[in-house]
This record gives C-alpha cells, structure tokens and sequence, in this order.
C-alpha cells in the first residue's frame, strides 16, 4: 500500500466554492491513516491560501463549516499546503499574506516528479 498522497487543486478555488470541501476531505481522511499528504494550490485555488479568503467561503448550502476549517482540519491531521509559485506571480500574492498553515512554495515540477514517483498517488480536484 502506498503511504503518500499528493492533491493538485487546480479547478477547485474562491470562484467555485462548492468544489472546496472534498479535497480537504480527501486529505484529512489520508493523513488520519499516516498517509503523507501534500496538497499543491495551482492556478486560482492559491488564492484559498491568502488569509481570509477561504475563511469566507462555504462549499454548500449547509454554512456550519467554512472552507478554511476544511483546511485547518486536513493541516492538523498532517496535510501540508504548497503554493504554486507561478500562481502567486501572476495573482500578485507574496508569501506573507499566505495562512499559517501554508507550508511552502512548490512549481508544477515539483507535482509532476511526485505524479512520477510510484510511491505516491495523486489526485486532482
């Protein structure tokens, strides 16, 4: 069985919440097991990591839970959150205004070696 799990998020971002939670789901449920999981933000869905936006946004009807306690519960389990440096670039976003719980800055290669590598899986939302 495989241990690592790494998540593009690439469709699911502020302008389509209601893709938002599933991800974090997926994540939160992996790392429970002690899967080692890294969630890569590309193209618009790095703007859930700048602080406050996801903290706004609900991913249905039911507004118990925002997005970004979605992604404070798969950061606990272990998930960490890569922002994807061209993404940033072209947003006009610095790494300061990132939440907390983003761990770092990862560019597409950096999915592509992990969607390479057999011990990893990888999913994209």
């Amino acid at each position: 069985m495989r241990t690592r799990l790494a998540l593009l998020l690439w469709m699911a971002g502020p302008d389509a919440p209601q893709l938002c939670a599933t991800p974090f789901f997926h994540a939160a449920a992996a790392a429970a097991m002690d899967v080692e999981v890294e969630i890569h933000f590309a193209s618009r869905s790095v703007l859930l990591l700048v602080d406050g936006v996801a903290a706004k946004l609900y991913a249905g009807g039911d507004e118990t839970m925002s997005v970004y306690e979605h992604m404070q519960q798969a950061a606990r389990h272990g998930a960490r959150f890569y922002a994807c440096s061209d993404a940033l670039a072209a947003s006009g976003i610095h790494r300061t205004a990132l939440i907390p719980e983003a761990t770092g800055v990862a560019g597409a290669v950096a999915f592509v070696e992990r969607a390479l590598d057999p011990q990893w899986s990888t999913l994209v939302f």
